[in-house]
């Protein structure tokens, strides 16, 4: 298999290993229901968390790539502000929306932390090396893989359970309906973390994904004040991670159960219900961030365990 693209890989400094239980390991991210066994990491704040230090509270900015000359104003200054304010500010290095976050908190000289779907020796993308090299004079890259592991597709949906899982909460800044952004949102929903919002243009098809959240009940951001005023007061001290098992519209429960008879694509749904694509994706992405259905391979669908055993009345049930 061939991988993403070029990967340069540099020495700038030495790699921590932090073990599940050991000191370093941040506990926001040791609560989650499937953390790393090791988190790698190298960077200033490495080695400040192997001298005992822990990062303080979080918050997570991701979205579209190919981000619009807006998605990546709002990235970068809700960055800017979020590090003025105290908080970390945690992406996934990609280009877009991600380096303009991790920009946006290192020129207010605040604290940055790349999730990297490589090894933290490996540069990825290349055009983000100026850009890491600055995370890690002050920050940290950190993934769950080994040095010198190569980036390919398969490592960043993984990758994005730690995103989410470091942060208090995520924001989503330009998404379409298949960005990786709204599989970082799930997770955050399955953590018990909280999930906003960026509106755009209804034109956009950037804008569908985080539009999808907003129907869905994410948090509506314009300014950092909207973040802020969601999240736990004081140190962080997170809730237990909580799955909610929900369905809020019938409409879903008819997709489910196509699904669950052996319709696996957008297209087969949308045939055997009789409605138009776009509908069905809103239907998919709301079953999706409620734990009833995943996404394979080629984009189809397969119900989850908790699809089986859902009640068949009632708005739906949280888990603890």
């Amino acid at each position: 298999m061939v991988a993403l693209g070029d990967c340069a890989y540099a020495s700038d400094m030495e790699e921590h290993a932090f073990a599940i239980g050991e000191a370093g390991y941040p506990e926001p991210l040791r609560r989650i229901d499937d953390p790393p066994a090791v988190l790698y990491a190298r960077g200033r704040l490495a080695r400040g968390l192997a001298e005992g230090a822990a990062i303080g509270p979080a918050v997570a900015i991701v979205g579209a790539r190919d981000a619009t000359a807006y998605g990546l104003a709002v990235a970068r200054d809700l960055g800017g502000e979020l590090a003025r304010r105290g908080f970390a500010v945690v992406s996934g290095l990609a280009l877009g929306v991600d380096g303009a976050a991790h920009r946006g908190a290192l020129d207010a000289g605040g604290l940055t932390i790349a999730v990297v779907g490589a090894g933290t020796d490996v540069v990825y993308p290349r055009a983000h090396g100026r850009l890491r090299a600055d995370i890690l004079a002050s920050g940290a890259v950190v993934g769950e893989l080994p040095a010198g592991t190569r980036a390919f597709p398969q490592h960043f949906p993984a990758r994005n359970r730690i995103i989410s899982g470091l942060a208090l909460g995520v924001i989503v800044v330009e998404a379409t309906m298949r960005s990786g952004s709204l599989s970082t949102a799930r997770h955050a929903l399955e953590q018990g973390r909280e999930v906003f919002a960026v509106p755009g243009p209804v034109t956009s098809l950037r804008s569908r994904g985080p539009h999808a959240l907003l129907k869905l009940g994410a948090r509506l951001v314009e300014s950092v004040d909207d973040v802020l005023s969601e999240l736990p007061a004081g140190d962080v001290a997170l809730a237990a991670p909580r799955r909610v098992v929900q369905i809020a519209s019938p409409r879903c429960v008819g997709v489910l159960d196509r699904i669950a008879n052996g319709a696996a694509s957008v297209d087969q749904v949308a045939a055997e219900e009789g409605r138009q694509v776009g509908e069905i994706l809103q239907d998919l992405l709301e079953l999706e961030l409620s734990g009833m259905i995943v996404r394979g391979p080629g984009g189809r669908f397969a119900v989850t365990p908790a699809a089986v055993a859902r009640p068949r009345e009632g708005s739906g049930v949280a888990v603890d």
